[in-house]
């Protein structure tokens, strides 16, 4: 991510001439993502809402809005919602998307 300053305020840039796909993704209370990774494409996740918990190759963090996470493609990681409402975050994926490039090591809706 680059920060760039302006007269005016300034921006934070995410991508520039990458091929990235971005979402935004909601969990609702006491819910969780499956523990997965990926083989193709990392991810930055951008945290909009409070009562997140991030975890990353065995490292837990409950993140702030506006601070950033890093997930490294083949990382192992999981995203869930531990505060009284749904929390989102933004995330922008870096080199090929494909919902087929997810490897699952527990999952609580049955998809391993």
């Amino acid at each position: 991510m680059v920060k760039v300053d302006k007269p005016w305020g300034g921006f934070l840039q995410v991508a520039h001439n990458e091929p990235c796909t971005v979402k935004i993704l909601t969990v609702i209370p006491g819910e969780a993502t499956s523990l997965q990774s990926h083989q193709h494409r990392d991810e930055l996740w951008i945290v909009l809402d409070e009562g997140l918990e991030v975890e990353v190759d065995g490292l837990r963090i409950s993140p702030k809005p506006g601070e950033t996470v890093t997930v490294p493609r083949t990382s192992r990681h999981r995203l869930s919602c531990a505060g009284p409402r749904p929390a989102r975050i933004l995330e922008v994926s870096f080199g090929t998307f494909d919902e087929e490039d997810i490897t699952r090591y527990e999952d609580r809706y049955g998809r391993v």
